[in-house]
């Protein structure tokens, strides 16, 4: 008999959360050690939980549980832009969150995490949560969203001066970047937005 874990609970290591309970299900986003999360579904070996910004995914139960980490949202960095930075170089991995690997919703959403801030985990709800803006009241550190016309599939932080720090899976870069915005990705531009603390507009 496998005892329940409650309603709630904690991350005790890096968790990948998965489409399915499985392995080899698509990673959709990683639990970082001391992050609480909500118990919605037991089956066994996998623990299907919804995260503290409304992501949901399959998770191995043999990483979960402890007391969590009650400074999970402590601030380290005053700008999102500033721990952006610090990821330069970091390799690009689909759902990554962490320094071994992050895509370039996931270096919004830790960008902002690392100020005290916590803002949705996906571009097209980074753009919803976001103000929208014009261009000419964009500053550095506000979001630039991008893809068709049905929803954002990519964002970058805005610099100044055409240039964009993100998370690109592009051939021959494939890694955190500051950047001239490429011709490319500006004609697929959808929104310019600006998050605010916690992702109210």
């Amino acid at each position: 008999m496998v005892e329940s874990l409650g309603e709630h609970t904690f991350a005790r290591q890096l968790a990948s959360l998965r489409s399915g309970p499985s392995a080899d299900a698509e990673q959709v986003t990683q639990a970082l050690p001391g992050e609480p999360l909500r118990v919605l579904e037991d089956d066994g070996e996998w623990v299907r939980v919804e995260t503290a910004y409304g992501y949901r995914g399959w998770v191995r139960r043999e990483h979960l549980g402890g007391d969590g980490d009650a400074d999970w949202l402590r601030p380290v960095a005053a700008e999102p832009v500033e721990h952006a930075r610090t990821l330069l170089g970091t390799r690009y991995e689909w759902g990554g969150m962490t320094s071994a690997g992050i895509d370039c919703s996931g270096l919004v959403h830790m960008a902002f995490r690392a100020c005290g801030s916590l803002v949705p985990r996906d571009a097209d709800q980074q753009e919803e949560a976001g103000e929208r803006l014009s261009e000419p009241d964009l500053r550095a550190g506000d979001l630039v969203t991008y893809g068709p016309p049905n929803g954002a599939d990519h964002v970058a932080f805005w610099l100044g001066g055409g240039r964009i720090l993100h998370a690109t899976g592009r051939e021959g870069v494939d890694c955190v970047v500051e950047e001239e915005e490429p011709p490319d990705l500006r004609e697929r531009r959808r929104s310019l937005v600006r998050l605010g603390p916690r992702g109210e507009r």
